[in-house]
């Protein structure tokens, strides 16, 4: 394999997003075709780009709310406007991405878990939950391995609830890219083929502050709370009743 430029993460980023010249891309892709893990990681990655287009991209065709225009003479630059635009399709307001509900759990105060959390893991789950041949980059065999990775990517000691009462058992897991750094994402799956998956991350802003709440997205009912410094979002397509329930039992176990 040519050492020349190593294969980090930035880099096969860049790879899957087409921003490589020519010659760099020539050398990924001979790094690719030397290493089969790699390039199931890239193709995933590709599979996930696909699915943020052909969700999101609608989005970008939508006009400003109206609350948010401003008069001609008070426009500033048309980079104003864009950086306007960019920060309304961020908040996710008035398009229709999530209509969350806050979902107060043993008198816990709210959390200011910030709305990135659930559209990351709800697109997670609708990337990598019908795979069949590569649902997880590491298998539940190899669960004390999983965990010392991922802890050791996100910085915390992660663990993977036994969901095994609400009929679930560990698939296994994979790390994945999120807006504010590496994440982590644990499938499991019950007898029927159904698969539910728990999403963890380190929120740009995290508290001490725990309340469950709901968003749902394409029929992915997601449950997400922030806990101290990590972020949690639980998503299936479940009902919120049964979600919040399998929710309650995660964050019991991870708070032990």
């Amino acid at each position: 394999m040519n050492r020349k430029h190593p294969l980090d993460e930035e880099r096969l980023q860049a790879y899957v997003d087409d921003r490589l010249d020519a010659a760099a891309r020539a050398e990924v892709e001979a790094q690719l075709d030397a290493d089969p893990e790699l390039a199931a990681r890239a193709a995933a990655y590709r599979r996930q780009h696909k699915t943020l287009h052909e969700t999101f991209d609608a989005v970008l065709d939508e006009s400003l709310p109206a609350r948010l225009r401003r008069p001609q003479s008070a426009r500033r630059s048309p980079l104003l406007a864009r950086a306007a635009a960019v920060l309304w399709m961020m908040l996710g307001g008035g398009v229709g991405w999530f209509g969350a509900t806050t979902l107060q759990q043993g008198g816990a105060r709210l959390a200011a878990a910030p709305p990135m959390l659930p559209r990351e893991a709800a697109m997670a789950y609708a990337v990598y939950s019908p795979e069949v041949m590569h649902p997880v980059e590491v298998g539940a065999a190899q669960e004390p391995h999983l965990l010392g990775w991922l802890s050791k990517r996100l910085g915390h000691r992660l663990r993977a609830p036994d969901l095994a009462r609400y009929g679930y058992r560990l698939m296994g897991g994979r790390l994945l890219p999120a807006n504010a750094g590496p994440a982590a994402q644990f499938m499991y799956e019950n007898n029927a083929g159904e698969r539910l998956t728990l999403y963890v991350t380190v929120p740009r802003h995290a508290g001490s502050d725990t309340a469950f709440r709901y968003a749902e997205e394409h029929g992915v009912s997601v449950l997400y709370w922030v806990d101290r410094d990590l972020g949690y979002a639980l998503s299936a397509k479940l009902g919120r009743k049964q979600l919040l329930r399998i929710a309650d039992g995660v964050y019991r176990q991870i708070t032990l």
